[in-house]
């Protein structure tokens, strides 16, 4: 059952570097990464955005919310998520985490109420944002800080335990067997 008052964030523009090609494009088990974390999204939350670099010209079957920067930082995709959502709660989940599921998802969307945000013991992504940090995260944007896990020591967060297995994620294409 999907989450109201819940937006999904799907980040698709990574530079995916150490992959080779774009991971948003890669296929596991019949399906791109891509749409595979679109549908996962959309099973546990309302509404589903995807946000990248419009450039990039992915062929996607979905519409990609451009975050209008050069720069390549989940912050930026952050940021460009929570101007776009129209709920206060945006769950955020990167395209390289093939295994994650609805369920897991909506136990993190469960444990950022009255918190800031909600992350798996892991770190920052995925993670449920509130759209009341975008100050905040424009704050850092703008001092060229891009790493999440700071972000978060500014903000009242709430850690979900996940199951580990669900939180691998891909950054060569051997991760995808």
């Amino acid at each position: 059952m999907a989450r109201h008052g819940v937006t999904g964030v799907l980040l698709v523009g990574g530079a995916s570097r150490r992959f080779g090609s774009p991971k948003a494009l890669a296929r596991f088990e019949g399906e791109t990464l891509a749409e595979r974390a679109y549908r996962v999204l959309a099973t546990a939350c309302d509404s589903v955005i995807a946000v990248g670099k419009t450039a990039d010209g992915l062929p996607l079957p979905f519409p990609v919310v451009d975050d209008r920067s050069e720069i390549r930082a989940a912050m930026v995709g952050l940021a460009a998520g929570l101007r776009a959502a129209k709920t206060d709660l945006c769950l955020v989940l990167p395209v390289d985490l093939p295994h994650m599921t609805p369920d897991a998802l909506r136990l993190l969307a469960d444990g950022a109420e009255n918190v800031a945000a909600a992350v798996p013991q892991t770190g920052p992504l995925p993670g449920v944002y509130r759209r009341s940090i975008l100050p905040v995260v424009d704050q850092r944007i703008e001092a060229q800080d891009f790493a999440l896990h700071r972000l978060l020591g500014e903000l009242q967060t709430r850690v979900v335990e996940l199951d580990e297995s669900l939180l691998r994620n891909v950054n060569e294409p051997s991760d995808l067997r």
